[in-house]
């Protein structure tokens, strides 16, 4: 358990370090004259801050939980669909979104998501195939017999 913990943990100040640095340092000056040419103040008080490290740990806990299922690449892309995209869509929709924005974004969250998932993956490696399967036992009347039980595998 304490293993888990710490690969979320760990995953998570990642993500809150690298969106730190890429949307507080990298593209600070580029949402504030975005948000000020679409008459908005951006927002940055401290609850918005907070809530983007809560985000973060979400985050974690997202790609952690993916990371149990899929190989690196699939999670990769998986958690990055999850975080990124879905969330670019929603600000695109709501018109807050400036496209160029995209440029940098792309290819630093898909870096972000990528090391979160191998964080993860090294720091509580998934177990081996098969060993998440469950066996479910269903009673089922079949033929002649009305109390013969199968098995399903589900992994």
């Amino acid at each position: 358990m304490s293993r888990n913990v710490s690969a979320i943990l760990a995953a998570g100040l990642w993500i809150n370090a690298s969106e730190f640095l890429r949307n507080e340092v990298i593209l600070k000056g580029f949402w504030v004259a975005h948000y000020k040419t679409l008459g908005l103040t951006f927002p940055d008080s401290a609850v918005n801050g907070m809530l983007w490290i809560v985000w973060g740990f979400v985050c974690a806990i997202t790609i952690f939980a993916i990371s149990r299922r899929f190989a690196l690449a699939g999670a990769t892309a998986l958690a990055w669909t999850l975080a990124f995209v879905m969330m670019w869509i929603v600000t695109f929709n709501l018109d807050v979104l400036p496209p160029a924005l995209l440029a940098f974004a792309v290819p630093l969250s898909i870096l972000e998501i990528f090391v979160a998932t191998l964080i993860c993956r090294k720091l509580a490696p998934p177990e081996e195939a098969g060993a998440n399967q469950a066996v479910v036992r269903l009673g089922m009347p079949t033929g002649s017999t009305a109390n013969q039980t199968h098995s399903i595998v589900v992994s």
